[in-house]
């Protein structure tokens, strides 16, 4: 029986979504430079071919990649945190558990992470200018940082390069998870020292 033009539809946007999910872990684990069309299809469970009908290359598939990191509600939540009117040592408290809980509990969020920060290494066309140290997560970050020098509560020294070695500690971990089968993360209050003068709960 043959399927209906509905039924077509959903098979090609399940196919799209299984693409771009098993992509990003591909991607995280091998880096840009690293992936191969024809080793990515094998690992997807897909013709080359195939790929080809839902993107034009290698890197049209990772400018998406990179759009979902980038442009989804990790970004918005950032936001969000970096205006409440709360001290900054709380923002970084919630950041920390946030960052830790999603670790443990979602792959995806440790590819993500890794995906985002390798675009910071690799020169490529896909990237732009505002990409590298630019991060819209390292901004907040940052905004955030300010904030609490400012009430004496993060350690001192440049907002940007503090906001970087803190999300370097993240991208650390998320690397451990996605390649190792013993993961062993740190706690939030581990992760809350990086910027903290004193990261402990009191």
């Amino acid at each position: 029986m043959p399927k209906t033009p509905e039924r077509c539809q959903e098979i090609r946007e399940e196919t799209r979504k299984k693409i771009l999910h098993d992509a990003m872990l591909y991607f995280a684990r091998n880096g840009f430079a690293g992936t191969k069309i024809n080793d990515l299809a094998n690992y997807i469970g897909i013709g080359q071919g195939t790929l080809y009908i839902y993107f034009k290359s290698k890197e049209d598939l990772f400018k998406e990649l990179f759009a979902v990191c980038n442009n989804d509600k990790e970004i918005k939540d950032m936001k969000t945190l970096s205006r409440l009117p709360i001290s900054a040592k709380n923002k970084i408290r919630k950041l920390s558990k946030t960052i830790i809980e999603k670790l443990e509990q979602d792959e995806n969020y440790a590819a993500k992470v890794t995906l985002t920060t390798q675009v910071l290494f690799e020169k490529n066309d896909f990237m732009s200018e505002s990409t590298t140290y630019q991060s819209e997560i390292y901004l907040y970050t940052a905004k955030i940082i300010e904030q609490g020098q400012k009430e004496k509560t993060v350690v001192d020294g440049s907002s940007m390069k503090l906001a970087d070695f803190y999300w370097s500690v993240v991208y650390l971990y998320a690397l451990k998870k996605l390649f190792t089968t013993k993961y062993e993360t740190i706690t939030a209050a581990d992760l809350e020292r990086v910027l903290l003068k004193d990261g402990k709960e009191k």
